[in-house]
């Protein structure tokens, strides 16, 4: 039976000390904030061996019991947490598990003894740098919409593209009955028919840059993303990864906040 699972702790506990699930789940390295939302709404973590659903359920981590899959959560430390930089090949999904049998990023995962998982995604047939860790915290920042991370791809379109006709694009364009946010564009060279732009977002939704470049008329050919926030591509070639340093690290929270 479903439940919004009451913890077990005492009315008097302060109310500081009470964590939404998705927070702890995300602390622990096993996911990030959004994905941690989505296993619950799966049914897939328990509080006190009760199902949750709701997506406001807090917990008191040194006293209740949450898990997910039938393994307790426990949260990792600073010194456990792990984050790479990985250039994702082109015709790989960004998830873990996929029951079409395509090829995963997880194939392409350092080898490690952590529970990694992908900080946001690419399509299919895109290339490119994303970041792969167990550090939760990290991968909520640079996903969340409110932290405003730049991220800059290489894109080949179709057509010998105008510049004019990426104003709509700069000042933010409607996609699907939504105004996004303003984007960078600026044409890079044309080979025959066909133009480089390089495009920079603060947001991602699913095949924005596809969208919006049909939009104003320009069929995408290619996506390569090349940065997030401070750090770049590199000299890595597909299906490598390097860890970051810690001056990395900090230099990508710098840019989140």
């Amino acid at each position: 039976m479903s439940t919004s699972a009451k913890s077990k702790s005492s009315s008097k506990t302060t109310p500081k000390t009470r964590v939404r699930l998705q927070k702890v789940i995300a602390q622990a390295g096993i996911a990030s904030r959004r994905s941690a939302e989505e296993l619950i709404q799966a049914g897939r973590v328990t509080l006190n061996g009760e199902t949750v659903l709701v997506l406001g359920t807090q917990m008191v981590p040194e006293v209740d019991v949450l898990e997910v899959d039938g393994e307790r959560v426990r949260i990792a430390q600073a010194r456990d947490q792990e984050v790479y930089a990985l250039y994702k090949p082109k015709n790989c999904i960004t998830s873990l598990h996929d029951p079409q049998g395509r090829t995963t990023i997880r194939e392409f995962f350092p080898k490690t003894n952590r529970r990694l998982f992908p900080v946001g995604r690419l399509d299919y047939d895109a290339e490119g740098l994303i970041f792969v860790t167990n550090d939760g915290e990290l991968a909520n920042q640079l996903m969340h919409p409110k932290f405003k991370v730049w991220k800059s791809y290489f894109v080949k379109v179709k057509g010998r593209v105008e510049d004019a006709q990426l104003a709509p694009i700069r000042r933010g364009i409607t996609l699907e009955e939504r105004r996004r946010q303003p984007a960078k564009v600026k044409v890079l060279h044309f080979i025959n028919d066909k133009t480089w732009l390089e495009v920079s977002l603060r947001e991602g939704t699913n095949q924005q840059i596809k969208k919006m470049l049909l939009r104003v008329g320009y069929p995408v050919l290619k996506i390569k993303r090349f940065r997030i926030g401070t750090l770049t591509l590199g000299e890595m070639n597909p299906g490598e990864s390097r860890r970051l340093s810690q001056d990395e690290r900090d230099a990508l929270l710098t840019a989140t906040s």
